[in-house]
């Protein structure tokens, strides 16, 4: 697996973020809210994603900036954990990741929240498949 994150692997499709968002699956895993869908295209990547740092929690550009790079450095490093799921299962997805932290959390303090979300990522597609709706998963 080579730890590159190309321009394939970026969601930029317009249609299929307003599908994203409009169908698919919230989950929260701080400091990122995840919004997500399986994508049944055959000649898509096996997974797109979205960086977000919105405007209402970082005023400034730099900060915005500085969020989204840690972001996808956090991604790009542990990615191939979820690309290794997804060969297994032979599935394809789509996901966007919106930082909802008021603080820029140190590469470090990321880097153990990117494992635990791509963790919980990987059950909420496995309730999912099981036909289990996570929403209304019972706490035992």
């Amino acid at each position: 697996m080579d730890y590159t994150f190309s321009k394939e692997e970026r969601l930029c499709s317009r249609k299929l973020i307003d599908q994203l968002y409009a169908e698919g699956s919230r989950l929260m895993a701080f400091p990122w809210s995840v919004q997500w869908m399986q994508n049944d295209n055959p000649e898509a990547p096996r997974c797109q994603v979205l960086i977000v740092a919105p405007k209402r929690k970082f005023h400034h550009a730099v900060d915005r900036n500085r969020v989204k790079r840690l972001t996808r450095e956090c991604y790009r490093l542990r990615k191939s954990v979820l690309y290794d799921y997804l060969a297994a299962h032979e599935r394809r997805i789509v996901f966007s990741m919106v930082y909802v932290h008021n603080e820029i959390l140190s590469f470090e303090q990321l880097g153990n929240k990117m494992d635990k979300l791509l963790l919980t990522l990987e059950k909420e597609m496995d309730l999912r498949e099981s036909g289990v709706n996570p929403a209304r998963k019972e706490k035992a």
